[in-house]
């Protein structure tokens, strides 16, 4: 497989990895701050620009994760 895209399988796992604890945290704190004070879960605003920034990051991962990947296969 070539190192490119052996990188980018990488970058891409660890971004979703990272992605999902990310949403599954927020989610859970949506949940105890809806229960401490009495009312239905509902994401502020806060919550959703803290996902999208881990989302952004996590889609820099892939190529990222290609070009490191390619040069460290250069180099060796």
């Amino acid at each position: 497989m070539h190192p490119a895209l052996q990188g980018a399988l990488v970058g891409f796992a660890l971004g979703a990895l990272l992605l999902a604890y990310e949403y599954f945290a927020v989610k859970k704190d949506v949940e105890e701050r809806a229960a401490l004070h009495h009312r239905k879960p509902e994401f502020e605003p806060q919550d959703r620009r803290r996902i999208n920034a881990v989302l952004r990051f996590a889609l820099l991962l892939v190529p990222g994760g290609a070009i490191m990947f390619w040069l460290w296969s250069a180099m060796g």
